[in-house]
C-alpha cells in the first residue's frame, strides 16, 4: 500500500481549494490534494461531483474562487493554460480536420516555434510511441474513433509537458475498444514515467488505469487510495456503493470488540463485521459485503456469518453466475459463483446455506 504523499514529494498541489460560480454553491469545498511526479491519479465521481472543474482548474480553463494550485514548486492559478506545459486529451478528440494527422500531432511543436526538422523527428517518434507510425499522412476523417484518439494522445506528448491531463478520453469509444485503449494508456504511462491526472465517471476504467483513486461527491474527496484499497476498505458508504457492486443490509450496532463489531439487523438477525471510522457503537450503520465474498454451502469453512436462504434468481453472465438469494429471516443477498467454481447445483426456489467472513463484512455510516 502507497503511503500518503507528502509535501516534500508532492509535484501537484491543491491547498485549500474552492470554486463556485455563482457565489453561493461550492462545486468543490476545500479541495486539498497532492499528487506524486510519475502518478497515474484518477478523480472518479457522478456527474456533478467536482472532478472536471478540479480538471479545469488545474489545465487553466478555470480559476478557483480560494486557494492555491502549484505545479512543481511554482504556484500556477495565475497562469494563462498556455503557459503551463501542460497536454491535454479530451473526449470529442479535438482534431483540426483540415490537418494531416502527422500537421495535427506537430501543431503544438510549431506554435511553440520549434524547427521544422526538429518537428519532423519528434512527430514521427510520437506516432511510432502511439503506434501510427505509417498514418502521418492521413487525414482525421480516414480514421476509426480509436485511431483518432491515438492521435490526440500523441499530441499531448509529443512537446514534452511537465503533466497529462484526460477528460473522459474514452467516452465515446464502443467498450471493446475502450477495454484496449485502456490498456494502451496505462503501458504508455509505465514507459514513460509522465504524471497522468484523468477524469472519468466510470468504476472499472479507475480501477484498472490507476495508481491512486480520488473518489468525488457533492465537491469533496470522499476517499482516495489505490484500487484494491477502494474496493476492499471503502471508507464509507458512498465509496462502498459507487465502486462495484455491494449487498447493502441496514442495521445498528450493538457492540464492538477491536476491530470486529456485532449488528443487529431489523429481522433480528445478529451479523459480525469490521467496524470502520466511518460507524460508532449505539448508531445505525449500512453493512456491505461484496458478492464474491458471499459463500454458497460453506462446509468446513471459517465463517463468522451463516445463514439460510432461498434462491429467487439466477442470471448467467458467461464466467458467473449472479444468484439472488432471500434470506430466511428476511433481506435479500447477491452471490457471485464462478463457472469454474465446484458448487452444489443451483435452483430456482431450491434452499441454500450462505456464510461470509467478519473480515469482508464492513460497518459504514448508514447515510
Amino acid at each position: 500500500m502507497k503511503l500518503p504523499v507528502s509535501a516534500s514529494e508532492s509535484f501537484v498541489e491543491f491547498a485549500g481549494v474552492q470554486k463556485t460560480y455563482d457565489g453561493e454553491i461550492l462545486v468543490v469545498k476545500d479541495l486539498n490534494l497532492r499528487i506524486r511526479r510519475g502518478e497515474f491519479l484518477t478523480l472518479l465521481g457522478p456527474s456533478g461531483s467536482g472532478k472536471t472543474t478540479t480538471l479545469m482548474m488545474l489545465a487553466g480553463f478555470e480559476t478557483p474562487t480560494v486557494g492555491n494550485i502549484m505545479l512543481d514548486g511554482d504556484r500556477i492559478d495565475a497562469v494563462p493554460p498556455e503557459k503551463r506545459d501542460i497536454g491535454m486529451v479530451f473526449q470529442n478528440y479535438a482534431l483540426f480536420p483540415h490537418m494531416t494527422v502527422a500537421q495535427n500531432v506537430g501543431y503544438p511543436l510549431k506554435v511553440r516555434g520549434v524547427a521544422k526538422a526538429e518537428i519532423a523527428e519528434r512527430v514521427a517518434k510520437a506516432l511510432d510511441m502511439v503506434h501510427l507510425g505509417a498514418f502521418g499522412g492521413r487525414m482525421p476523417g480516414q480514421m476509426s474513433g480509436g485511431q483518432q484518439q491515438r492521435v490526440a494522445l500523441a499530441r499531448a506528448l509529443v512537446f514534452e509537458p511537465k503533466l497529462v491531463l484526460m477528460d473522459e478520453p474514452l467516452g465515446a469509444l464502443d467498450k471493446q475498444l475502450r477495454e484496449h485503449m485502456q490498456i494502451e494508456i496505462r503501458h504508455l504511462h509505465e514507459r514513460l514515467g509522465i504524471t497522468v491526472v484523468y477524469v472519468t465517471h466510470d468504476q472499472s476504467e479507475a480501477l484498472t488505469m490507476s495508481d491512486r483513486v480520488a473518489v468525488f461527491n457533492a465537491g469533496i474527496i470522499q476517499q482516495i487510495a489505490p484500487p484494491s484499497e477502494l474496493y476492499e476498505r471503502p471508507a464509507n458508504s458512498f465509496v462502498a456503493q459507487f465502486i462495484g457492486e455491494n449487498n447493502r443490509l441496514p442495521g445498528r450496532i450493538q457492540s464492538a470488540d477491536g476491530a470486529v463489531c456485532k449488528v443487529s439487523l431489523a429481522n433480528g438477525d445478529t451479523v459480525a463485521a469490521t467496524l470502520t471510522d466511518a460507524a460508532r457503537v449505539g448508531q445505525d450503520c449500512l453493512l456491505s459485503i461484496r458478492p464474491e465474498r458471499v459463500k454458497i454451502a460453506p462446509n468446513g469453512e471459517a465463517m463468522d456469518n451463516r445463514f439460510e436462504a432461498q434462491i429467487a434468481e439466477i442470471i448467467y453472465l458467461g464466467d458467473h453466475l449472479r444468484v439472488r438469494c432471500v434470506l430466511d429471516s428476511g433481506g435479500e443477498v447477491v452471490v457471485k459463483v464462478g463457472n469454474a467454481e465446484d458448487r452444489p447445483p443451483l435452483d430456482i426456489g431450491s434452499r441454500i446455506p450462505l456464510g461470509w467472513r467478519a473480515e469482508d463484512c464492513r460497518a459504514l455510516d448508514a447515510a
